[in-house]
């Protein structure tokens, strides 16, 4: 067959197998209904991307710094700047003194946190609790970090005694702080301006903090009060999940760092005529649409709402667990609710993140009563009440 011939045989898009869109047409319906059942994970559901799927259709990139130029132009970069500089507002970083990019997500902007960190202080040892997220860990050997776990209270807070110290044994070692806004199974947050005061009686002059904000860090900013977590609050870099407050079909995320620190690691790459500055080469074109449209779509007051609703249901969802005699809390101004844990069987059901005995809901903007009344009405059936 001619070269002419092959490639004819590829134009335009041939049909679906029967059995193979079948297939599809299944998992369709299954993840469906399995996205109707969950209230165990911090993922927003209520986003609606239907005048970006289109863009699908191109292959969209947004290789490099999305600061600077590039040979590369089928891309997005213009709205994923727009994007980070909504969130450097949000998050009281000042004037041009930030940098950010958007990512795959908050494991990556952790990495890239903690990655700018090892840049500037390659002997520094990583301080971290042990309600850390599991990312933590992997991203430290990745680096090769020195680093230390800190106990964590029952919250989920880092212990600032055993912190305090700590940090005396190792005074003449300048510390990286990795300070939880929002701990996987509880949602307690560290205080970096308590972490900071601990700096200033120590004397330790010279310090690092990252900040993951994974999913506290478009609910944070409209608590009152104000958690100590940002820019202001003297954070180095504050790392954002996108797929889960904002809400997003694809995992993704939001980095921001100082733009002083960023410098420090640039580099510039000819061929494709832009800087080296973040984690991957290649990046996804299509999250910074999607973030852009939450931000276009809720603005500052939408989201204010959006975490007001979350914490009313999370409290109505705490009340009526404690109604039926199941023993249930949650930190202050938190959307996750603690409780021991159900059967296996209910578990399963409604997606509930687990450990050691103890359960979680996460009150994300699309759960309402109804729905809890649902999950309370299957604990009853189940034999959950005391």
């Amino acid at each position: 067959m001619r070269l002419g011939d092959l490639l004819s045989t590829f134009e335009g898009s041939a049909p679906l197998a029967a059995q193979d869109q079948e297939r599809l047409d299944r998992l369709y319906a299954h993840l469906c209904q399995q996205t109707e059942m969950f209230l165990g994970y911090p993922v927003a559901k209520d986003f609606d991307c239907r005048s970006v799927a289109r863009f699908l259709e191109l292959p969209l990139n947004n290789i490099g710094d999305p600061f600077a130029p590039s040979t590369y132009q089928v891309d997005t970069r213009e709205f994923e700047r727009e994007v980070v500089e909504f969130a450097a507002r949000l998050l009281r970083a000042e004037g041009d003194t930030w940098w950010g990019y958007v990512t795959n997500g908050g494991s990556e902007g952790n990495l890239y946190g903690l990655y700018l960190a090892r840049e500037l202080y390659p002997q520094g040892i990583v301080y971290f609790s042990q309600a850390t997220h599991y990312s933590v860990s992997k991203n430290m050997h990745l680096l090769g970090m020195r680093h230390i776990m800190i106990r964590a209270q029952k919250s989920g807070e880092i212990d600032y005694e055993d912190l305090r110290a700590t940090l005396r044994i190792h005074r003449d070692v300048t510390p990286i702080i990795f300070a939880n806004i929002g701990t996987t199974m509880t949602e307690g947050k560290d205080d970096i301006a308590k972490i900071r005061q601990i700096f200033a009686e120590l004397a330790i002059s010279q310090s690092y903090i990252h900040s993951d904000a994974a999913l506290c860090g478009f609910i944070a900013p409209f608590l009152a009060p104000r958690p100590a977590f940002d820019f202001a609050d003297g954070a180095d870099s504050i790392s954002i999940s996108g797929h889960k407050f904002i809400g997003s079909p694809i995992p993704c995320g939001i980095v921001l760092a100082l733009k002083h620190h960023v410098d420090r690691i640039a580099r510039s790459i000819t061929y494709i005529g832009n800087l080296d500055t973040t984690i991957t080469g290649s990046r996804n074109g299509l999250t910074p649409l999607i973030l852009w449209l939450a931000i276009k779509r809720y603005g500052e007051g939408g989201f204010r709402a959006r975490v007001a609703h979350s914490l009313e249901v999370a409290e109505y969802a705490c009340c009526r667990l404690r109604e039926i005699g199941i023993e249930a809390w949650r930190n202050p101004n938190a959307i996750t609710v603690v409780f021991a844990s159900p059967g296996p069987a209910l578990c399963q059901k409604w997606q509930l993140a687990s450990a050691k005995g103890q359960s979680h809901l996460v009150v994300m903007p699309n759960i309402s009563r109804e729905q809890i009344e649902s999950f309370i009405a299957d604990l009853v059936k189940d034999g959950g009440a005391l």
